[in-house]
């Protein structure tokens, strides 16, 4: 009997290794910072907002990770735009197209100190995502470390440390988008959220495409 296209074929894992940063600001505007290290498409940078209107725009370096993330998660608006990131000390300068953003990473709380201590082995795995999205969903009202995303695929979040953040500046489009509030109402990208305290989550994601 033959196997029909597709059928039992294990789906291909990708992996971003880097930095989630979520916040929101007085303005209404929520920002969310992807600083990826080590990805399918070597480092890069990119931004997610989401408007006090509801818009959500997609700000991403490259046609190839613009289509990528576009079909991953949803969007209103997609603009390809250069995406640049610098760290210094524990200050972060982000210039993505209209955006300009700059913030701190503070001092890590318990959670911070807990999580820093996941080998990035474990992290890895989408055994241990699967396993942390209970507790996760309890300290973390809408974050979720695993679930459904678009074009077929699944994705899984190994968090492997987190730092409250505070704005220092904020700019769309050359207007003030205030001071630094909680991530409120949870933005609508994905399955879930990011933490609604604004953070800084050093993370391992991977997503399994769908089958062929």
């Amino acid at each position: 009997m033959s196997r029909a296209p597709g059928a039992g074929a294990r789906p291909r894992l990708l992996r971003f290794e880097g930095w989630i940063a979520g916040l929101g600001t007085s303005s209404g505007t929520r920002v969310v910072l992807g600083h990826w290290q080590r990805s399918p498409f070597g480092p890069f940078s990119d931004v997610m907002l989401e408007r006090a209107d509801g818009e959500r725009l997609l700000l991403a370096p490259t046609r190839q990770t613009a289509d990528f993330i576009g079909s991953t998660y949803v969007f209103d608006t997609v603009r390809v735009v250069p995406v640049r990131v610098e760290v210094a000390h524990h200050t972060w300068t982000v210039t993505a197209g209209p955006l300009e953003l700059r913030f701190v990473a503070e001092r890590r709380g318990p959670l911070g100190a807990v999580l820093r201590a996941v080998p990035g082995a474990l992290a890895r795995r989408p055994w241990w995502s699967t396993l942390t999205d209970g507790p996760a969903r309890l300290l973390l009202p809408g974050v979720r470390t695993r679930g459904s995303a678009g074009a077929g695929r699944r994705e899984w979040y190994g968090a492997r440390d987190l730092r409250p953040v505070r704005v220092v500046s904020a700019f769309f489009e050359g207007a003030d988008l205030g001071a630094t509030t909680p991530v409120e109402p949870p933005v609508r990208f994905g399955f879930g959220s990011v933490p609604r305290k604004p953070s800084l989550v050093r993370v391992t994601t991977t997503v399994a495409l769908a089958p062929e």
